[in-house]
């Protein structure tokens, strides 16, 4: 049981369990986070500015206020889940348990469905520092002022009456055009992003290609990142080796219904284990 208290003007979560801010917070799933020289780490989220830090299952949420609190930070980190039952779950299958034991403490960041989705338009054929740089400058030239300090991220109608050449200083490239598509199918209702944690996966993703650049991965990307859609299992070279390698058939009935999470254990594992080669 998580017990959130407040303390002057910080907020403490106490046994807060599965949670890892290193692995989390820098594996990938978002882009806005940095390690500050004390260790503590900082981001924006929704328009609020926060820096936090961990000892162990102690989280402190630094000047945030309970309300705040309760409206961004507990669903962002998803207090409100058992990530125990569902580790548990994972660890029925050997490959999985190793993963989850190597990797301990990564957790399905729910982030805002807009952010999510134009953050995998700019993340494809790219690497992390460069998604961040580019991800950050679209912050400080079109982003409203940050409760806290910072660039929020701009919402699409502040992107949709631009031009990609507009977005120049960006140096997103070709994804400047797949930015521009994208805030205008979202601003104008081609491509409404609401209800995406709860229609039909199909639909959802239907709803999601109708932008200029974005295919399946991008489309499950953003389901599982900014919909909470956990039954969601993104592909990209290094899941499609693990699938080869250790499930042909298909993930475990371990995982079902949380492929996401499973997902982002066996990426990892994959990644930093040496076990599959890079090729």
């Amino acid at each position: 049981m998580v017990e959130i208290r407040s303390c002057g003007a910080d907020i403490v979560a106490e046994g807060v369990p599965c949670l890892d801010l290193a692995r989390t917070l820098d594996c990938g799933q978002a882009f806005r986070w940095t390690r500050t020289e004390d260790g503590r780490w900082h981001g924006v989220v929704r328009g609020q500015a926060l820096t936090l830090s961990q000892e162990g299952e102690r989280i402190t949420f630094y000047e945030t206020s309970r309300a705040v609190f309760d409206r961004i930070w507990a669903p962002y980190f998803d207090l409100d889940r058992s990530y125990p039952d569902m580790i548990a779950c994972l660890c029925e299958d050997p490959v999985l348990a190793r993963a989850v034991r190597t990797n301990r403490g990564i957790r399905i960041l729910r982030q805002e469905p807009w952010e999510a989705l134009c953050s995998f338009i700019i993340s494809q054929n790219n690497n992390i520092p460069r998604i961040k740089g580019i991800i950050g400058r679209l912050c400080e030239y079109f982003g409203e002022r940050a409760s806290g300090g910072g660039s929020a991220f701009p919402a699409p109608e502040r992107l949709a009456p631009l031009e990609p050449e507009d977005l120049a200083e960006l140096r997103a490239g070709f994804r400047a055009r797949y930015i521009i598509d994208a805030a205008r199918k979202v601003s104008d209702g081609t491509a409404p992003l609401d209800g995406l944690d709860c229609i039909p996966i199909d639909e959802a993703r239907a709803r999601l290609m109708q932008i200029t650049g974005v295919g399946i991965k991008v489309a499950d990307c953003t389901l599982l990142y900014g919909a909470g859609r956990l039954e969601i299992c993104p592909m990209d070279v290094w899941m499609k080796r693990v699938i080869a390698a250790f499930y042909p058939g298909g993930l475990p009935a371990c995982t079902r219904g949380i492929e996401g999470v499973a997902q982002q254990y066996l990426f990892h594992y994959a990644r930093t284990s040496g076990l599959l080669s890079a090729g």
